[in-house]
C-alpha cells in the first residue's frame, strides 16, 4: 500500500509507524474477513496496539481506498520502484491477499 500525504499526516497524529502499518497490512492478508478473532490476531502481530486501535486504522484505510477509486486523492508517484520494479512486484504480490470489506 502507498502513502497518500493525508493518511501519512493522519497515521502520525495516530502515532503508527511504517513498520506498524507494514505489520498491520501483512496481518491483515493473513488473517482474512471470515477469521472470528481478526482483529486480536492483527493486533498481536502489530504490537503495542489495541484491538480498538486497529479497527480504527482499517476503517481509515478503508475509507482511503474508497476515495483514492473515486480520484478523490490522487495517486501516489511511486520512488524507489529501482529499475527492475522488484518493489512494485513485492507490493503487488502483498495487495492481492489484502481484502478490504
Amino acid at each position: 500500500m502507498k502513502w497518500s500525504r493525508e493518511r501519512i499526516y493522519r497515521t502520525r497524529l495516530m502515532g503508527w509507524t511504517r513498520e506498524e502499518n507494514r505489520r498491520f497490512e501483512d496481518a491483515l492478508a493473513v488473517h482474512g474477513p471470515d477469521d472470528p478473532n481478526r482483529w486480536q490476531h492483527v493486533a498481536n502481530a502489530v504490537g503495542g496496539k489495541s484491538v480498538e486501535e486497529v479497527k480504527m486504522h482499517y476503517e481509515i484505510l478503508k475509507e482511503d481506498v474508497i476515495r483514492i477509486e473515486r480520484d478523490q486523492i490522487p495517486l501516489p508517484r511511486y520512488r524507489g520502484a529501482g529499475i527492475n520494479g522488484r518493489h512494485i512486484d513485492n507490493e503487488q504480490r502483498r495487495m492481492r491477499n489484502l481484502t478490504l470489506r
